[in-house]
């Protein structure tokens, strides 16, 4: 069975940095990508950002030059380095990793950004 479990959130003030790391296993095919969303209270599940088996990444205009996705080697653990962060970062950030075009979800790890 195909985990997906993220790690790395907390508490931080507004500028302070964190990084996230998800890792996925258990899967029998060769992963298509990984990505990162998150969701405030209230709102909806949105992008922050994505990388491919092939390493191209995307992101959402509101991270774009202050978050970074990277992965390791093997392409099933993906990180987020956040950097100046903003309260309006606070949400669940969940991970998510595609195998044989089938998604797959992680819990969520809880990032507030708060003075």
């Amino acid at each position: 069975q195909v985990q997906v479990v993220e790690s790395g959130g907390g508490l931080v003030q507004p500028g302070g940095s964190l990084r996230l790391s998800c890792a996925a296993s258990g899967s029998k095919f060769s992963i298509n990508g990984m990505g990162w969303y998150r969701q405030a209270p209230g709102k909806q599940r949105e992008l922050v950002a994505t990388i491919t088996s092939g390493g191209s990444t995307n992101y959402a205009d509101s991270v774009k030059g202050r978050f970074t996705i990277s992965r390791d080697n093997a392409k099933t653990t993906v990180y987020l380095q956040m950097n100046n962060l903003k309260p309006e970062d606070t949400a669940v950030y969940y991970c998510n990793a595609i195998f044989a075009w089938r998604t797959y979800w992680g819990q969520g790890t809880q990032v507030t950004v708060s003075s």
